[in-house]
């Protein structure tokens, strides 16, 4: 098609009339960003049922992919300012169609709900109940805050009930390939790394590639962090085949405080890894390609964007899968 125009990062004044609605929708909102990612499904992982939080990350990863990459292909504008107020300044520059935030969210909840179904028991009207709301709230936040069109959310979501259909029937066989071979961690490293370096050009910069390979770098680490606690057997007990009907054990002040204990340690220790890799592999890469220049607009390029955002957050995935538990161990916090 044409070239694109580039969006200007035009924000208008507002006036709040309802504080409800605007908070609710804030906050739904969250629910679709890296802040949601980065404690939802490392909390799964350690304090609820790594089973789960395995499943969640590996559907994320392939929605989130699918619509980052369908949205740049696609280049249909966000909905014009006016009329809407546009309440996000971030991700502006980024496409509208479809919403990656509808999809995640819808991702998540009915994941979560079809992967629960068979392995604890509590009534299917609540778990139904519970995704639908959850994932309602994400896409009218998206509507709300000005980032989207109806059509936008809608195409979401059935793209991403399209893909767990599709994908429904295999996820038990990925859940065994992680412990399968010795050439698995290559795979997984070799496959996201090359969608992302070849990921669609834009004819500006916009924050979709970067988002792109922070999300399938997280999952590749995940995977990894699976493969070794398998291939070393560094988890204690192994997983079950057959699903295991489990009630839900009632919350304790216990739990909660060993629960949050568990995950205060897991934040702090991924928030540390990331931050050390991200300096040292921006380091390397600036000293390979002779930058001079340490700027925002250097690390844009993509030959440094792409390895340092992968290497980071690939980093991430295994610190949370192999490094916190090991951690939690080590502390007796299991």
């Amino acid at each position: 098609g044409d070239a694109c125009p580039k969006p200007t990062a035009y924000v208008q004044k507002y006036i709040v009339k309802n504080y409800f609605y605007y908070y609710l929708f804030r906050f739904s909102a969250a629910l679709g960003q890296e802040v949601f990612y980065i404690t939802f499904l490392p909390f799964t992982h350690w304090n609820i049922d790594p089973y789960l939080s395995r499943r969640l990350v590996m559907i994320w990863v392939l929605v989130m992919y699918v619509g980052q990459v369908t949205k740049d292909i696609l280049k249909w504008p966000r909905p014009s300012s006016p009329p809407v107020v546009k309440l996000e300044k971030r991700v502006i520059a980024e496409f509208g169609m479809p919403s990656t935030h509808a999809m995640a969210a819808t991702a998540i909840s009915f994941t979560l709900l079809i992967s629960t179904m068979d392995r604890y028991q509590y009534p299917f009207a609540l778990g139904l109940t519970m995704a639908v709301v959850f994932s309602g709230l994400v896409c009218l936040s998206r509507l709300y805050t000005g980032m989207h069109t109806v059509l936008d959310v809608l195409g979401g979501v059935l793209i991403t009930v399209f893909l767990i259909v599709l994908t429904y029937p295999a996820w038990t066989l990925i859940d065994c390939l992680d412990s399968a071979s010795p050439l698995f961690p290559v795979c997984v490293l070799v496959v996201p790394f090359f969608l992302c370096y070849n990921y669609p050009v834009s004819d500006y910069y916009s924050p979709t590639r970067a988002d792109t390979t922070t999300i399938l770098a997280a999952g590749a680490g995940v995977a990894i962090g699976f493969w070794i606690n398998h291939f070393f057997q560094l988890v204690s007990k192994p997983a079950e085949s057959l699903p295991v009907i489990q009630n839900i054990p009632p919350l304790t002040t216990d739990m909660l405080v060993l629960g949050l204990t568990k995950f205060i340690v897991g934040i702090v220790l991924i928030l540390l890894v990331r931050q050390l890799v991200q300096n040292l592999s921006l380091q390397v890469l600036y000293s390979w390609f002779k930058v001079v220049t340490r700027n925002k607009e250097a690390r844009r390029r993509l030959e440094i964007e792409v390895p340092y955002k992968f290497v980071t957050y690939t980093s991430v995935g295994i610190c949370a899968t192999t490094f916190v538990p090991m951690l939690h161990r080590f502390l007796g916090l299991l």
